[in-house]
């Protein structure tokens, strides 16, 4: 008996997202505009503090204001519509961006690591007055920024790495902040380079997070918060599937995530209704938005692809 094939089941839809990157245009602009002054701002009033935690703290500012331009970037490509070159059109540019922020962050930690270490060798006198002010302002600012992107960060990992950056800043203002209160009442100037290497080690824990997940999805490995196992057994549960073969899940962007599977049927094509169901709750169950299903009566297709 010939085998049946069945291409009816490629399902789009939109389940269980947040808000897509290209939302939060008003958030990478605001937030654009705000880091660059701030990191005039800063840099100036670290040389004028003579402070290596103000001052690596502005570079580490750049650094993200580089990310957000970029995570920008590929919410504009993401949203062009697909040619002949590109059938998905640009989605998997939100990939590269979350994976070139991931990059930002290490090269910036890398960075004030490489200064502390340089200032605990040797130590110079810091305005612990000044430091105090100016990295309570890149609080402020970090912080209401990072708060813009704070409802998509679970939904999409290159809005998510902009929210990283954001916080990432706020935690390395507040580590300033306590240098500068260390320094203003103590004297010790060791404590400038020993809160910036604490807050390097924080921000790098997440960077490396990012980068692993970002990695994974620009190599079309498995999403993050994705189990392929239950995705399986979710399939081999529908009424009439004896086996499954050649199941794949891979990202088109941070947001949307494809399925194709040879579904093995021997009572034969159950009809167009079955397959657009079997979209719909892997849709519903896995967030997974676009699923292509092949439908088998035997094992034909399974010995010809060996």
């Amino acid at each position: 008996m010939p085998h049946s094939h069945s291409h009816g089941g490629h399902h789009h839809g939109h389940h269980g997202h947040g808000a897509h990157p290209a939302d939060f245009g008003w958030a990478f602009a605001t937030g654009i505009a705000l880091n660059l002054i701030f990191v005039g701002v800063e840099a100036a009033y670290g040389l004028i503090a003579n402070s290596m935690a103000l001052i690596a703290d502005a570079g580490h500012n750049f650094a993200d204001v580089l990310g957000l331009a970029t995570a920008w970037g590929a919410a504009i490509l993401s949203k062009r519509p697909p040619t002949r070159r590109f059938s998905y059109g640009l989605r998997a540019s939100s990939i590269l961006a979350a994976l070139a922020n991931s990059l930002f962050l290490i090269v910036a930690v890398g960075l004030i690591a490489y200064h502390a270490v340089i200032r605990l060798i040797i130590p110079d006198v810091v305005a612990g007055r000044t430091v105090i002010v100016v990295a309570a302002i890149g609080i402020l600012i970090n912080g209401a920024t990072a708060l813009m992107f704070a409802r998509g960060r679970r939904s999409d990992l290159n809005v998510r790495g902009a929210y990283l950056h954001m916080v990432a800043d706020a935690l390395v203002s507040a580590g300033v902040v306590v240098a500068g209160i260390g320094i203003a009442t103590t004297g010790w100037l060791w404590i400038d380079p020993i809160a910036s290497l604490i807050v390097a080690g924080l921000i790098f824990v997440a960077a490396a997070d990012m980068l692993r997940d970002s990695a994974t999805m620009a190599l079309a490995g498995v999403p993050p918060g994705i189990d392929p196992d239950a995705v399986e057994a979710h399939l081999l549960d529908l009424p009439g599937v004896a086996r499954i073969h050649d199941l794949h899940i891979w990202p088109m962007s941070t947001t949307e995530f494809a399925l194709t599977a040879h579904l093995v049927m021997p009572a034969g094509f159950p009809g167009d209704a079955f397959v657009a169901e079997c979209a719909h709750g892997i849709g519903h169950h896995f967030g997974i938005t676009h699923t292509t299903l092949q439908i088998e009566i035997g094992d034909d297709c399974t010995r010809a692809g060996k």
